[in-house]
């Protein structure tokens, strides 16, 4: 799906950063500013997926209520997943889209990241990390709990190498995610939706 080329995103988010909380039955993700100092800002966003459903669909709200819809993101194909994911806004329509390369992501994590007039590609920052994971995803039983390692992703602009995303995965208590947007271009829905794919996907 084609998303109209624009200059600057109408909603951009330099820094933001991502907490998830795991429970039993469903994994809880929430999108919160970060303020010039460093520290959290308010929060900007919530989603939440249930750990035993077919992950086609993720809906964003504006806080944990959800009561109020802000966007989302959807398969293009409920059966093949590597056909893509579209983001839409609060009104159904396409802001962006989002694909893992299967081909690439043998040995490391490849994602093609498009928004209004952006075309990026994003790869795991460390290839060793990366083996391991595959490795710690074969184990049986061990490969169903959460992945102990840090992991970072770096996007660029396909066209000029330019750093687009990078998402940093820290270790906590709750797992953490600090997100940096230096390209104005990338609309802050994209970029929350795909933060959260590469925890929700990764092993799809």
């Amino acid at each position: 799906m084609t998303v109209p080329p624009q200059g600057p995103a109408l909603m951009y988010v330099p820094a933001f950063s991502m907490k998830q909380r795991i429970t039993m039955m469903a994994n809880k993700y929430e999108i919160i500013g970060t303020n010039p100092d460093g520290t959290d800002g308010p929060l900007l966003a919530f989603a939440q997926q249930k750990r035993m459903a077919f992950k086609e669909e993720v809906t964003f709200y504006s806080d944990d209520t959800k009561s109020q819809p802000v966007f989302s993101f959807k398969a293009r194909k409920r059966i093949d997943l590597g056909s893509g994911y579209d983001v839409f806004d609060a009104n159904q329509q396409p802001i962006g889209w989002f694909k893992k390369e299967f081909g690439k992501s043998l040995l490391r994590s490849s994602w093609q990241l498009s928004s209004a007039g952006l075309e990026s590609d994003g790869t795991e920052r460390n290839p060793t990390i990366a083996i391991v994971r595959r490795v710690w995803d074969f184990i049986p039983v061990v490969g169903e709990i959460p992945l102990p390692f840090i992991f970072h992703f770096d996007f660029t602009d396909r066209a000029t190498g330019q750093p687009v995303l990078s998402v940093e995965r820290k270790m906590s208590v709750r797992d953490r995610y600090r997100v940096s947007v230096p390209d104005p271009r990338l609309d802050f829905r994209v970029a929350a939706a795909m933060t959260v794919a590469l925890d929700a996907l990764q092993s799809r």
